[in-house]
This record gives C-alpha cells, structure tokens and sequence, in this order.
C-alpha cells in the first residue's frame, strides 16, 4: 500500500539522501511532499522522473501524511514531530531530540527492529557514529556478551552538513593555491587538518556533547545500560563516511575468526579484511554504499586473557548513519 510522505528538511545533506533511498530503494510512495525554508520554497527537486516542488515548512498541513520523516535540527524537530503526530502520521526524527527519550524507541533496524513490531508513533534515528557503531556491535554481542568498549572516531565533514562540506572543498582549493581561508562552519582550519569534534565539552566530565550522545545511544540501542564505553571524536578532512576504530572486551574469548564469521553473516554488513593485500575499510570505499564495512578483526593484544577484540569501521554517515536507517524504519512500519 502506497503511503503520503513529508521529508522535512528536503535541501539538507540527510534530506537530500533521503529523497534519493526512497527512491533508489522503490519505497510505495503515495504522495511526496519536500518540506525547507520559505526561502528555498517554490525551488525544484527530482524525484524519480519528475519535479517536485519545494513547500514551506512554516505552516504545513501534516493531515493526511503518513510518515514524516525529520531531517532538521533539534527545535524545529520538537515542533515538527508534536505536529505531524497530532495529525496522524508517524515520525521518524534524525536530531537529538527525543533519542534518550524513556518512551521513544531508539532503532537500528538490523540491530532492534523488534521494537518497530509495537507500531510506535515517533522514533529516534540515532547519532550516525553510534549507528554505525552498532551493526558491528550487535553481531559480537550475539557471541558474547560485551563488557567494554573503547573506541576512536574519524568523522567526515557531512556530519556537520552540506555547508561544512563545502568549506572542506573550498579550504582545499585554497590551500592549494596558497591562498589564506578563514573558516566560517567549523572552528578550525579544515583542510589537510583535524581537530576534535566541535561539540561543547562538559568541564565534569570531559567529554564532548558528540562523544555523550554516542555512550548514551550505544547503550541504549545494544540494549547494555551497563556497557563501560569511552570514545574519542574526531573530525578528519574526508567528505563523507566516518571510520571508527574499537577495542570491544567480552565477558570470555572470542576468536578473531569466530568474530569474522559472526560479522560476515550479519545483515547490513560487509567484511573487508585482508591482510596479505593490506585492504580494510575505507571511507572512500563505503562512501556512497548501504554495507557498514568492518575488518581489521585481530586480537588486543593489550589483554592477555584473549578476551578484548580490535577492529576498524566504516560506514557512509549520510546513508547509515541517517537517511538510509530512517528509510529502512519507515519500510519495517511500511
């Protein structure tokens, strides 16, 4: 059965993927609507083999739209989601704003798809980091239980957007040509650069507001309120797909060949790991594709109980780290 959507925030990097899955992947759209600013309405995307034009989101009638689907920043998506839900339809928001939320379902299909099984209203899209986290993780999990994780990200500029990826093509041109650039989206010169994520630091803890997003949400979707987890955010000159590096620890040994097993049997996943032609994951590799790459799999061997697997990831941000999981929500509750 078809089914009305609103991608709201169509022009943005998520929004604009979002429109190109639904598509690519032959989601039963009814009615399409393309939600933005006032200042971008009126202005044309494609979709499929046809134009579609802009709306403004200020004023929109949610009535009869049957999933909304949020590509927008914190405020407006509180604003957006209380209004799309009182019309009836069902929300999937990609910002922070409702994740840890006690009765919000935070889902990685792969992962917790069980959830979607109740036919909740609204649901969380996670931090692109911690989904991208998670379809490694989980699969491990289904091993033995994970006790620890120690964790380092390198975080493309679409994380930040479709102006941050621009001032990472624009500060590499004028690098190159020996040219001075001042930096407007990002705090720090981004080019042949990298600098840790540009969050707020709480002085408590130590912590960046990217890095607690992460803990947070990995625990919560792993289903582990317990998890010991610490990780490290970085941004990194690359434009899109992050790569995450782990020490993951277990409650007894795991093999690296068992692991390798477990991970090239998991949905979603693609193992890249061969170390005799040095090729693991990399961003230019899992840039643009559906597959979260995991490889790099050998022992810590920092732990000489054997207990403590290493490993590297890498998975496109705008696709599973927010556009393609939306989508893959929508056609669970399709």
């Amino acid at each position: 059965m078809s089914k009305n959507v609103a991608i709201v925030g169509a022009t943005g990097a998520v929004g604009t993927e979002m429109l190109r899955c639904l598509e690519t992947r032959n989601f039963p759209v009814g009615k399409l609507h393309a939600l933005a600013s006032s200042a971008s309405a009126g202005k044309m995307v494609q979709f499929k083999d046809r134009e579609i034009t802009l709306e403004a989101l200020e004023g929109f009638d949610f009535a009869g739209i049957d999933v909304a689907l949020l590509a927008v920043d914190t405020d407006i998506a509180m604003d957006c989601a209380a209004r799309a839900t009182k019309a009836g339809a069902t929300v999937i928001d990609n910002s922070s704003a409702f994740r840890m939320k006690a009765n919000v379902p935070l889902v990685v299909p792969e992962v917790n798809g069980a959830l979607l099984e109740e036919r909740p209203r609204l649901i969380a899209n996670p931090n692109c980091v911690a989904a991208i986290m998670v379809m490694a993780l989980a699969p491990l999990q289904n091993l033995a239980r994970i006790s620890r994780v120690h964790a380092a990200s390198y975080q493309a500029a679409s994380g930040a957007g479709l102006p941050a990826m621009r001032e990472l093509e624009d500060s590499t041109r004028a690098y190159l040509a020996g040219q001075k650039f001042e930096p407007k989206v990002l705090p720090h010169p981004y080019a042949f650069n990298f600098f840790s994520h540009n969050t707020p630091i709480d002085p408590e803890t130590g912590y960046n507001g990217e890095e607690t997003k992460v803990m947070r949400e990995t625990r919560k979707i792993l289903d582990l309120p317990d998890l010991r987890i610490s990780i490290t955010c970085i941004r990194v000159p690359v434009l899109r797909a992050h790569g995450i590096a782990m020490s993951v620890e277990f409650d007894r040994a795991v093999t690296p060949e068992t692991a390798r097993g477990a991970l090239a049997q998991a949905p979603g996943v693609r193992v890249v790991d061969d170390p005799a032609a040095n090729r693991f994951p990399m961003p230019v590799e899992a840039s643009g594709i559906e597959e979260v790459l995991v490889g790099r799999i050998r022992r810590d061997v920092s732990d000489a109980s054997g207990k403590t697997l290493s490993l590297f990831v890498c998975g496109d941000q705008l696709l599973k780290g927010a556009a393609l999981n939306a989508v893959q929500i929508a056609e669970r509750l399709a």
